[in-house]
């Protein structure tokens, strides 16, 4: 008998609706109605849930190679959750490029560094455009940050396609106006999220 069979089983035994299982389960009806229909399979955690509220072996109800199978794709999907989270800290390091002292100001003929809140010596077209530029780093960070609290897969996908490109834009840009200081963090910001990137993919594709 098949898992999603057992499951029925089970849940009929104790007279219980797909909804009422999923409160017991704190899960929703959906992902019940899911399990039930041989669709997906329940996380490690809900198996051990499932297996407890029945008191059956957790051996009864799924088969060892499909335990395995369950065990690794958890491991894949929280590697692959920490590297998004790992994506998204690293965006908020663009506030590096507002508070660190990385701009050149000539004060009575000696340079100074200073921070983009000081700097002064550029045009207020390159300012306004520093800003804008790392401030969408930022809070792309902190937008893919809370969509990955909420589990919303495709915006997180959407998010890191764009701080890839305001991350290269950001690179190009500094470039462009000769900032060399903040060009290396700009791109070693950029090179850590490529690390991780490839990562993820490689962990997608084992």
């Amino acid at each position: 008998m098949e898992f999603n069979e057992k499951l029925q089983e089970l849940r009929k035994s104790k007279a219980l609706t797909q909804e009422e299982l999923a409160e017991v389960l704190c899960v929703s009806r959906a992902a019940v109605a899911k399990w039930e229909s041989g669709r997906g399979l329940p996380s490690i955690d809900s198996i051990k849930d499932i297996s407890e509220y029945f008191s059956v072996s957790i051996d009864d109800l799924l088969s060892g190679e499909k335990i395995l199978s369950l065990a690794e794709r958890e491991s894949k999907i929280r590697i692959q959750s920490f590297c998004e989270l790992l994506l998204g800290i690293t965006d908020l390091f663009a506030i590096l490029l507002v508070v660190l002292p990385l701009y050149p100001n000539e004060i009575n003929g000696f340079i100074y560094s200073v921070n983009l809140l000081n700097y002064s010596q550029t045009t207020d077209i390159n300012l306004k455009i520093y800003w804008i530029i790392f401030l969408l780093l930022f809070i792309a960070g902190l937008v893919k940050i809370i969509m990955i609290k909420i589990n919303r897969g495709k915006c997180i996908a959407v998010i890191t396609d764009f701080s890839f490109i305001i991350n290269i834009v950001i690179v190009i840009y500094l470039s462009l106006t000769r900032q060399v200081y903040a060009i290396i963090i700009s791109f070693f910001i950029l090179m850590i999220k490529a690390a991780v990137f490839i990562k993820k993919i490689k962990e997608n594709n084992m």
